[in-house]
């Protein structure tokens, strides 16, 4: 996977450091939690401070505004969410199998609550704030697009499979698993699958998906 994004403080150490990595992560805990529960607008500084349990100057010491800290939080609960997809596999291991594998686990990511709560949140700001909307498309969506990109690079002509551009093919790949359901969760008109419906889901977009890109 890609290196971190967020980098929670400098190199240098010093006696004060392990202290302000805990007030640090207590901050982004208390934001992931009231930025998605509340809204952007809704949820202030103070606020933050109070469920981190730490002053305010504190939180601004740390981040030096509210989008900062917005954009941060973003980012750490994207990582959070970002499961092992892209885990290194054997150089002859069936191209089925490895999609089988992310398809899973894309598929269970994407339906989770957390993810739900976190793109609704960025659709109402979508069209206040381009910038962090950058931020979550960067710090997650992209993220995935081009660990997947990377990995059809990687398989291009091999087990009958030709990919004229990969990077279109991995976008064709994830939105196959998003799909209906996904779309239905996000509007509230939906329940997540059990686990037989999401398994056929899985398997159909895989065969879809081979039949689609084979050579020839």
């Amino acid at each position: 996977m890609p290196e971190n994004y967020l980098i929670d403080a400098p190199s240098t150490a010093g006696p004060g450091r392990p202290k302000d990595l805990a007030k640090r992560k207590a901050i982004l805990d208390a934001a992931k939690d009231l930025f998605v529960r509340n809204g952007y607008a809704s949820t202030s500084m103070d606020a933050v401070a109070a469920e981190a349990g730490v002053s305010k100057l504190t939180v601004y010491s740390h981040f030096t505004d509210k989008e900062t800290l917005f954009s941060a939080a973003v980012v750490a609960r994207c990582e959070e969410q970002l499961p092992e997809l892209f885990v290194v596999v054997a150089q002859n291991a069936p191209v089925e199998k490895v999609l089988l594998g992310i398809a899973r686990g894309f598929h269970t990511l994407i339906n989770s609550p957390e993810s739900i709560e976190l793109h609704r949140l960025m659709i109402a700001l979508g069209t206040q704030d381009t910038t962090l909307s950058a931020v979550f498309f960067e710090a997650g969506p992209q993220r995935i697009l081009q660990e997947m990109e990377r990995f059809l690079t990687r398989v291009n002509d091999t087990d009958g499979l030709h990919f004229d551009s990969p990077a279109s093919a991995a976008g064709h790949f994830l939105s196959l698993i998003k799909g209906v359901c996904n779309f239905r969760l996000l509007i509230g008109n939906g329940g997540v699958p059990d686990e037989e419906t999401s398994e056929q889901h899985v398997q159909e977009v895989v065969a879809l998906f081979l039949r689609a890109y084979k050579a020839g």
